[in-house]
């Protein structure tokens, strides 16, 4: 009889410890690798807008899909890959930033992906100039 309730006291430990383990939510990290999550655009003019591609790599074992993108101001605009990105294939987050104001420009889009607590954050720099100033 000890033998049977150490038995079924075991069983139940290593279920409960499964369980908590499954209720883990996915880190992005272990999902998708993003080839650069921060790209410097360098030097546009004023008025000329710039776009630059954050591509990824499924590095799971399941199809990932972006559910959105949303950016740190109204002057960038994300687009992404809309379909599921099967295993070992390529995505992309492509950044179409309005350069409409003059200097050091750092921008952010955050990048939700499904059964994902945590955005992705992806860095655009660079700087904005005025045409006459190359």
């Amino acid at each position: 009889m000890k033998k049977f309730i150490l038995s079924l006291f075991a069983t139940l430990l290593v279920s409960t410890a499964l369980w908590a383990q499954n209720q883990q939510p996915a880190q992005v990290d272990t999902k998708v690798k993003f080839a650069k999550e921060s790209i410097d655009f360098g030097k546009t003019e004023l008025n000329k807008p710039v776009s630059v591609d954050f591509e990824f790599t499924n590095i799971s074992k399941e199809p990932v899909l972006i559910e959105a993108a949303r950016a740190s101001c109204g002057c960038t605009t994300p687009k992404w890959t809309t379909e599921p990105i099967l295993p070992g294939k390529k995505g992309k987050v492509t950044a179409n930033y309005n350069a409409s104001s003059l200097g050091q420009q750092s921008k952010t889009i955050w990048v939700k992906f499904r059964g994902v607590d945590q955005d992705k954050e992806l860095h655009l720099t660079g700087t904005v100039g005025n045409p006459s100033s190359k």
